[in-house]
């Protein structure tokens, strides 16, 4: 079968970032599909590269996170033009795949649909156009209906939804009631994370030597609201627990001001984004992983990779959001939710895990466990695979 597979910001292990759309897309090329995948860069020149049997078109679309409502929405129309383009060079196919962000890339597949009776899957990898209209990006009501009528075309026509939260399903659900629709959360890579103790080398090559770590990774965005980060940090500090240490690897349009509100204080250290080789080493010296998003309903279905990568490596779980990953977390003992506006609930929250040992590594190991039998890529994959009967 021939599969032309749609993603924006799609990235593969030797990038960093978010790996999904690598695993199922590997995963369909394994089984014996011809896989064709289009995505963007921020590079000024279209290149198509072959890695691991995927053919994969990269199209010369600026994107950044910093990027405005106007200056976002001009890339996601480029990308639209760009794919359509290189489809049209794509005889014989069988299936599109369609994955968000942003729901735009739907289109894609619905026009080839159209236009070449090709059936497509859309994954929705979060709710959208809610997500920003309730982040207060889209304002314009005129909008705001348009928009919903395009999120109700894209799901009304895919064959399948692949949803990524229980929460994403119910969404999808309201809008289109009688899709067939698959939870697929993000996954754990439980065979490059892996539970370790903590190496001295890095250990002292962070400056973290002796203390309790807890480490923040990915998007610097507004939805991340890291000022809640912000205000445990400081109040970490304010009363004098010097043996927590935070570590940051992000890139964001908010990277930047939360520096600038970190800079004086010593419990904290910014360490440059880069691929999954350096978080790994990130981990290899954190107890804990802290999950950042601002606290509207729509974020609370969200299905953020650090969380599952944290799974895998065996660490404390700490989220600052309700919804499907803190009922998890309390109902596995595997980490805590912690009132994002009540800093000195982290502390509270965090210290019967650093004065005792043993229930730190009772924590750690049950998250281990969570990942390889919840959320392990081959068992999603297959599943995901199965459910499209490929």
């Amino acid at each position: 079968m021939k599969i032309l597979y749609f993603h924006q910001y799609f990235n593969t292990p030797a990038e960093g970032g978010p790996l999904r759309s690598w695993h199922i897309a590997k995963a369909m090329a394994d089984a014996g599909h011809n896989v064709v995948l289009i995505t963007a860069h921020n590079y000024p020149a279209a290149v198509t590269k072959i890695i691991d049997g995927i053919t994969i078109h990269y199209l010369p679309v600026v994107y950044d996170n910093s990027f405005g409502f106007l200056r976002r929405s001009f890339s996601f129309l480029t990308f639209i033009l760009g794919a359509l383009k290189i489809s049209r060079k794509e005889m014989d196919v069988d299936l599109c795949y369609a994955t968000s962000t942003p729901l735009t890339v739907g289109f894609i597949a619905y026009w080839i649909k159209r236009k070449r009776s090709v059936p497509y899957v859309f994954e929705a990898r979060d709710l959208w156009p809610a997500a920003p209209i309730e982040m207060g990006v889209i304002k314009n009501s005129i909008i705001k209906k348009l928009l919903f009528r395009f999120e109700k075309l894209i799901y009304d026509h895919a064959e399948k939804i692949i949803a990524l939260s229980p929460g994403i399903k119910e969404g999808v659900a309201r809008v289109s009631p009688h899709k067939k629709i698959l939870v697929v959360p993000n996954m754990s890579d439980c065979d490059y994370f892996k539970p370790e103790s903590k190496t001295p080398a890095l250990e002292v090559h962070f400056g973290v030597k002796d203390k309790f770590v807890v480490s923040y990774y990915g998007a610097a965005g507004k939805a991340n609201r890291l000022e809640y980060l912000v205000a445990v940090i400081k109040h970490c500090t304010d009363t004098n627990h010097s043996n927590l240490f935070f570590l940051i690897q992000a890139k964001g349009s908010e990277l930047e001001k939360i520096k600038e509100q970190l800079k004086n204080y010593r419990n904290v250290l910014f360490i440059s984004y880069g691929n999954k080789e350096s978080l790994r080493q990130l981990l290899y010296v954190s107890d804990g992983v802290y999950v950042s998003f601002d606290s509207k309903p729509v974020l609370q279905t969200t299905s953020p990779n650090k969380f599952f990568d944290a799974l895998a490596a065996g660490k404390l779980t700490i989220v600052n959001t309700e919804g499907w990953i803190k009922e998890l977390i309390e109902k596995k003992a595997i980490g805590f939710y912690a009132d994002p506006l009540q800093p000195q609930e982290f502390v509270e929250k965090i210290l019967p895990f650093i004065n005792n040992k043993t229930r730190l590594l009772a924590a750690q190991s049950k998250a281990r466990r969570v990942a390889e039998n919840y959320f392990s890529k081959e068992l999603l994959v297959n599943q995901l695979l199965t459910f499209l009967e490929l």
